[in-house]
């Protein structure tokens, strides 16, 4: 059994890190918020006995040597970055659950056949380029050098951010891992919704990922007075992006299964009595079926661009990000499921609505994830929580799974 106490001991230490007034956490990518989780969390798998490294891409990598060093390694881990006012739990709990968990085997005398790393992947959020799973991309070879150019509101891109921090944006294909390098990758998270609470549960084993699609709608109009232009003679993009959010609304509510989400709005140029003449707005569109997903983008689209002929408005669409639906491994979810009933864990299978570094990891090893309860199901979020004992139900899950796909062939 993991140490219950030391796990969330540092979870609390962790969250002090970048903590705001509002009592949230801000730590963004390559920020002296994420450099100092970064130093703690070394700290923390040194302590563990770990031999610690950070790669090319600023992924934060303890390892586990196994009797067979050469065999491939079983990966398991999260993120240390948050959104902006974020909570404790989301990306942490992975991290510091599969240090204690190394920990826990160093401490017992567990070797495995094969090697076991604990990795803190670089930017999972996305919250400061817009632009997320900067690190899961690297290690799977994905992370191209042109996407390095996304900027932050400050106009600083990757690269410039990444040179800052003592990193060479240029060398970030080394982080890349070979095939068949990696045996697995497992990662304990929040639920950050209310399945689990609702059935009472504390654990649930994630059957499939639904795949994020972002995009940026940019809408041109006429700027003007607002007492001296007429309502019949305006090209108003704030008013076309208003018609275009409820058509969004309409659409995913139809399937009963999709959620879109506009999370950003720029409006210029922002004056109380000036008609505005450019409207930038954010669309996160995610599914777990690609073709629901896809359909209902293309339908959002198409009604977008009647509206905003009809109201004589440029119209762009801008492709951020698109991320297939992930179906979690069957082995995964045995082991993990096979732990549960060890521990005498009622569980479920569920799938999970947000998104995770394991989504770009799947063409280089199987992936499997394990749910703990979320209170109230909030995330991102200060009110964010997950009980100690839910923490340690899950850690324990994660101990006897990852030790489970570390032994065997």
């Amino acid at each position: 059994m993991i140490h219950a106490e030391r796990l969330w001991d540092r979870l609390m230490r962790l969250s002090a890190v970048g903590r705001q007034e509002s009592g949230g956490v801000t730590r963004l990518s390559f920020t002296p918020e994420e450099r100092a989780a970064k130093d703690l969390v070394r700290g923390f798998m040194e302590e563990a006995g770990l031999s610690v490294r950070e790669d090319e891409a600023g992924n934060l990598i303890g390892r586990k040597e196994g009797r067979n060093p050469q065999a491939s390694v079983v990966l398991v881990g999260s993120h240390l970055d948050s959104v902006f006012n974020g909570g404790n739990f989301d990306g942490p709990l992975g991290v510091l659950a599969g240090v204690e968990v190394l920990q826990t085997m160093n401490e017992q005398g567990v070797t495995t056949e094969h090697p076991i790393e604990v990795i803190a992947f670089t930017d999972e959020e996305g919250a400061r380029f817009s632009y997320g799973m900067i690190g899961s991309r690297a290690i799977a070879g994905l992370l191209k050098r042109e996407e390095l150019e996304h900027r932050d509101k400050d106009g600083i891109s990757i690269a410039e951010a990444m040179r800052a921090s003592g990193l060479d944006p240029d060398a970030v294909g080394r982080a890349a891992r070979p095939k068949g390098s990696v045996k697995a990758y497992v990662e304990l998270h929040i639920e950050q919704g209310k399945v689990l609470e609702s059935r009472g549960l504390s654990v649930g084993v994630v059957s499939g990922v639904a795949g994020p699609l972002w995009l940026k709608f940019v809408l041109e109009g006429e700027a003007g007075h607002a007492g001296a232009t007429p309502m019949a003679l305006r090209r108003d993009p704030l008013a076309a992006a208003a018609e275009i959010m409820l058509v969004i609304e309409r659409e995913v509510r139809q399937t009963g299964t999709a959620v879109g989400t506009v999370g950003q709005v720029t409006v210029s140029p922002g004056g109380v009595n000036i008609i505005p003449g450019r409207v930038e707005f954010s669309l996160d569109l995610r599914d777990v079926d690609k073709a629901v997903r896809d359909r209902v983008e293309q339908e959002i689209v198409r009604q977008a661009e009647a509206i905003c002929r009809e109201r004589g408005v440029r119209l762009g669409v801008e492709l951020l990000q698109r991320i297939p639906p992930v179906v979690c491994s069957a082995e995964i979810q045995a082991a993990a499921l096979a732990a549960c009933e060890a521990l005498g864990l009622e569980t479920i299978t569920l799938p999970s609505g947000a998104g995770h570094d394991c989504m770009q990891l799947t063409e280089l090893c199987p992936v499997g994830m394990i749910f703990v309860r979320s209170r109230d199901g909030i995330s991102h979020n200060p009110a964010e929580y997950t009980s100690k004992e839910d923490c340690a139900d899950g850690a324990n899950v994660l101990y006897r799974t990852v030790l489970s796909l570390a032994e065997s062939a």
